[in-house]
């Protein structure tokens, strides 16, 4: 009998540990597979986004080319306000671009301020329905 030579794909190829980067960064990695969330790119213009985080929540009207009107916040935004979405962080320096993560940080940067505002943890991102949108435009 010959020894098999076939490969073996693992059933999450997402989650593979790259061997080059830290334990750390590699579980952050596969938390932020795992905890879902969405990358800016996949959504159509003028998509409406729900982002509660431990302290606030925000609503993200999606612009394209990471740009996004977003409100929620009574200081850095509380009437909406256009900013640039860098992504999320997990509380560090290392940023998933353009990625909005459960159980990560959003960064984004506001034209009155030189340094990103980075808000508390995402607990839970909803797109709205376009109804919903509708009705919460005519309520502002």
């Amino acid at each position: 009998m010959g020894q098999s030579t076939e490969t073996v794909t693992p059933a999450f190829p997402c989650c593979v540990p790259h061997p080059h980067l830290s334990d750390q960064v590699n579980h952050n990695i596969a938390q932020s597979q795992i905890e879902g969330g969405v990358f800016l790119e996949d959504l159509a213009p003028d998509t409406v986004l729900e982002i509660d985080t431990k302290h606030h929540r925000y609503k993200a009207v999606v612009l394209g080319n990471g740009l996004a009107l977003i409100s929620g916040h009574p200081r850095y935004c509380p009437q909406p306000t256009l900013v640039g979405i860098a992504g999320s962080t997990w509380g560090g320096s290392m940023l998933k671009l353009r990625f909005v993560g459960r159980g990560m940080h959003l960064e984004f940067h506001h034209p009155e301020y030189h340094t990103p505002i980075v808000t508390s943890r995402i607990q839970e991102i909803r797109e709205c329905s376009e109804a919903r949108h509708a009705r919460m435009t005519s309520l502002a």
